[in-house]
Formats: structure tokens, C-alpha cells, sequence
């Protein structure tokens, strides 16, 4: 039997999908075709349908093994007798909406992508109609049905229903609906009258957002940047959290003097956002814009915005400021939309779940985190605010922001890395709790690692779930307080001889 549990990532599957960087293949053609033969098998006993009553769509990004892994993955549903809906290069949110739009009424979709990771990497990224995206339990059992290779006695015929979709216009359909309906007007080239909007796709799958949904608009996106698909990614990473594709949109916005830039990573379901002034609305700046843009309940309360573990102080402060009830719950996507779909079942509004690296899952969206989605709606505010002579920067210019914040990677040198990680934190904790640490106090609430308020800032240390390393997350109020803090918690961490601490 196969063994494919390595290629789990969480709730995605990763892989190495090419030599080019010199490493060994382990997301092979062969590998694609058991994992889709085990998505089908999983997808068939979930929705209780035979795969010749079901639909799958399947997409990918600009990686160039993507096309050699879309085509294994929609033979080999075919073969099953799947209709299989072939919608070429595609953004992971849209293979969602697959199974929304009644033109296509999947039952569920895989998107072929790494994010943004290195150019030889791929990836598969799975739907369900009624659930969303797949958990890490479903992902598991997915990769356990893979391991046992499809066997030609378990192929059925080939039902011949493996048709090219062009999902992507009917996403950017949808999209320009919906930017028109926020600005309550029909939908046409006023809607946003000349707003001069600077994409920067990074070569990634979101090139598509100009043509296909802001020029029709009426937007200006001549300053836009990198729309041109390309797997080797040739100009930066398309990462809304790398600093040199930030800096490089920032500094287009400023050259073309745009309204305002939005950068995407590779898939579109992240994004970031920089202001006329060329300055960066990321992590902290886009967990509050986002908030900010979120319709209030209907007694007009704002609700619960779910975040990610490492937000900081000062946007907790904002939060409470506007309105908002702030939930920091822990670090991975869908760790926090699962949190905000659990608040709202148990009748706590929560129109936001969001993390600092810019998945931003909507309740007005179906909790889908769509970085094309949240655009749209960042969009239609920039224009609105044009007509007032402002510019979307201005939403959160009273965001405070930390002096200093600074991430170490501590590695773990010991191979049952989680209990030895447990064993830190746990140590810590009591350590810390039973106040034999002067100037520092533990944060409570928390839900993962622990994080520890100091005099001028805080630390969050916590564990990595899948590599052997424990995250540092260090922020200071004033300057050169992180290095000091860094300090202080190196002293702490003294004792533990497998622990690496020589980034600090």
C-alpha cells in the first residue's frame, strides 16, 4: 500500500511537483490520479450519490505541472463516472462557487495549486457542496482511500461527460454584480467611474480581476503589474505577506499615482491592499479594513471578528474602538473560519473570520475565503470614497501600529518534536502563570502556544503542527523593545537543550 500522509498540509495536500529546484518528486502524475481516485471515492459516500449522479469541477493555477495534474485528476474522476467539468486555469474561491452557480451545480470541485509556495511545488485543494472546504479529518481519509491506488475492477466506465467549463466568466459575472449592488447602482462602466485600481497578480491565476471584472467597470487598471500567468513566477513570490512583493506595489502605486493597489497570491484567496499613498494595508491593516467593510447585525450591533493568534494589541484596541468584539483564536485558515461558523450556529454574530496573512472568509459569502471577493468590496468603498475626495487608507488611519514585530523560527533538533514542544509550552506556562517572571503576565484568553503581555510589547510561542520548529512571534510599542524581549525569553528557553535558539 501507497503512503501519501506526507503529502498532507493541514487541510490542503502539497507536494514537489517538479526537479526544477533539484528536489525529488513526490506529487507525481501517478500520485494525482490515486489522490482524485480517493476525493472521488470520499465525494460519492459523502453526498450519498453514485459518481455518475455527481459533478466535480477542477481547476489550477498558473504552476506549469498544473496542467499534467488537472488532466490525471479529470481522467481519472471520468473513469469513475464522474461529469467532470474542466475549467482550465482558474482561482480556488471560483472552483467553490462551482458548486453555487446553478449553471454548474457541482457537488464538488479540486483546485490544483501550492499557493505561494516555490515554483516547483503543486497541490491539491478540495469542495464539498454543503460543507465548504475539506478539514484535516476529511483530507486524511481522502489520502487513506489514495493509498490504495485505483484499481482498474473499481474503475467504472467512463461516462464520456469530461466538458470544458468557463467558470472563470461566470465568477467574474458574479463579482461585477456584486460590486454594482454594493454601490446600488446597474451594472455598466460608471460603477466605478475611473477609479484607477493597480493589480499585481505576481504571474499567478488573478491576472483575470482587470479585464474580466474592474475595466468593465469602468476602472482604470492601465498601472497594473504582473497579470500575465507564469509558473516560474519570474518578478516576486505572489504573496500578500512577502515584503519585496509588497514593495514592489507599493512603489507602482506611487510611480502611477493610483487610487489605491491590491496584490493577490497565486490562487486568489488571499489579498492586500496598499493606499494612494503607497503605504501597505496588510495584517493588522487588513484584518481592520475588512472589519470595517463587514454589514452590521440586524439590531446593528457589529459582532465578533474572529482572528488569527499573532494580531497585535493596537488592533485589538481599534476593534473594541468601532464596535466589534475581537476573538484571537489560532493560527491556519480554517481554524478561524470554523471558529466564526461555530459563533454564528450558537447565535453570536460573526461576520468575519480573518487571518493576518490575508484569508478573509465573509459570512455574506459563505464563509469562503476569497481574496477576489473581499477586493470587490474594498473596490466599491475606494470609488465611493473617491467622490468624497478620500481615499481607503483614510477607513483605518487611526490603526495604531507597533513599533516593532518580529517573527523567529526556533527549531526543534529532537525527532518527537509535538510532545517536546508541548513540554516547553507547558513549562512556560506555569512558570510564567505562577508569576516568577517579573513584568510579565500570561494573556487570557488564549487558544494556542502562549502569549505573554511584557512591559513595552508581547511574545507568542507556539507549535508548529507539521514541521519541527516553534514560531516566535515578538511585537514591541517602542523601539528597540523586541530585541530586548527576545532577550528576555531566550533566558526563559535556556534550559531546553533541544530547542535551537541561535536566531535569537
Amino acid at each position: 500500500m501507497k503512503d501519501y500522509s506526507k503529502l498532507q498540509n493541514g487541510s490542503d495536500v502539497r507536494g514537489i511537483a517538479s526537479d526544477l529546484l533539484g528536489k525529488e518528486v513526490n506529487l507525481t502524475v501517478t500520485a494525482a490520479e490515486d489522490i482524485a481516485y480517493g476525493f472521488g471515492c470520499w465525494l460519492s459516500d459523502t453526498c450519498g450519490k453514485a459518481p455518475t449522479d455527481c459533478r466535480v469541477a477542477v481547476g489550477r493555477d498558473s504552476r506549469f505541472t498544473g496542467p499534467a495534474l488537472q488532466a490525471a485528476v479529470c481522467g481519472t474522476l471520468n473513469q469513475m463516472g464522474f461529469t467532470v467539468l474542466d475549467c482550465g486555469m482558474a482561482s480556488t474561491p471560483a472552483m467553490f462557487m462551482s458548486c453555487i452557480f446553478p449553471e454548474t451545480d457541482c457537488d464538488g470541485a479540486v483546485m490544483i495549486t501550492a499557493s505561494h509556495l516555490p515554483a516547483d511545488r503543486n497541490g491539491l485543494k478540495f469542495f464539498e457542496k454543503n460543507m465548504g472546504g475539506l478539514d484535516k479529518g476529511d483530507i486524511k481519509d481522502v489520502l487513506q482511500l489514495a493509498a490504495t491506488g485505483h484499481h482498474g475492477s473499481e474503475i467504472k466506465q467512463a461516462n464520456n461527460a469530461w466538458k470544458n467549463c468557463a467558470l472563470m466568466d461566470l465568477y467574474c459575472s458574479e463579482l461585477k454584480s456584486r460590486i454594482s449592488a454594493f454601490l446600488g447602482l446597474s451594472e455598466g462602466p460608471e460603477v466605478l467611474g475611473g477609479l484607477k485600481v493597480c493589480v499585481d497578480a505576481g504571474n499567478g491565476a488573478g491576472g483575470f480581476y482587470t479585464d474580466g471584472v474592474l475595466a468593465p467597470l469602468g476602472a482604470d487598471v492601465s498601472s497594473s503589474q504582473f497579470l500575465e500567468p507564469d509558473g516560474t513566477f519570474p518578478n516576486h513570490i505572489p504573496n500578500p505577506e512577502d515584503a519585496a512583493a509588497i514593495d514592489s506595489l507599493c512603489r507602482r502605486v506611487l510611480e502611477t499615482g493610483a487610487d489605491l493597489g491590491i496584490i493577490f497570491d497565486t490562487d486568489v484567496d488571499r489579498m492586500a491592499v496598499v493606499g494612494h499613498n503607497g503605504r501597505d494595508i496588510a495584517r493588522n491593516g487588513i484584518v481592520a479594513l475588512a472589519a470595517l467593510l463587514c454589514p452590521p447585525d440586524e439590531d446593528g450591533s457589529r459582532g465578533t471578528i474572529v482572528t488569527d493568534s499573532i494580531t497585535s494589541t493596537q488592533l485589538a484596541a481599534f476593534l473594541k474602538e468601532k464596535g466589534f468584539e475581537h476573538l484571537r483564536f489560532k493560527r491556519g485558515y480554517k481554524n478561524v473560519i470554523n471558529k466564526g461558523k461555530e459563533l454564528n450556529e450558537a447565535g453570536t454574530y460573526c461576520p468575519l473570520a480573518i487571518e493576518t496573512s490575508g484569508h478573509a472568509a465573509l459570512r455574506e459569502n459563505y464563509f469562503l475565503d476569497d481574496g477576489a471577493y473581499l477586493a470587490a468590496k474594498v473596490v466599491a468603498k475606494a470609488a465611493e470614497l473617491k467622490k468624497e475626495g478620500k481615499y481607503i487608507e483614510d477607513l483605518i488611519a487611526d490603526l495604531a501600529e507597533p513599533a516593532e514585530a518580529v517573527e523567529y523560527r526556533l527549531n526543534l533538533k529532537t525527532e518527537d518534536f509535538a510532545s517536546y514542544a508541548d513540554g516547553v509550552l507547558s513549562a512556560l506556562q506555569e512558570k510564567i502563570g505562577k508569576e516568577q517572571v517579573p513584568g510579565m503576565t500570561l494573556e487570557e484568553p488564549n487558544y494556542e502556544g502562549v502569549r505573554v503581555n511584557c512591559e513595552d510589547g508581547w511574545f507568542l510561542i507556539r507549535k508548529s503542527l507539521h514541521d519541527p520548529l516553534m514560531p516566535l512571534n515578538v511585537e514591541s510599542d517602542v523601539p528597540g523593545g523586541a530585541a530586548k524581549i527576545a532577550a528576555a525569553v531566550r533566558e526563559l528557553l535556556v534550559p531546553f537543550d533541544q530547542l535551537d535558539l541561535s536566531t535569537l
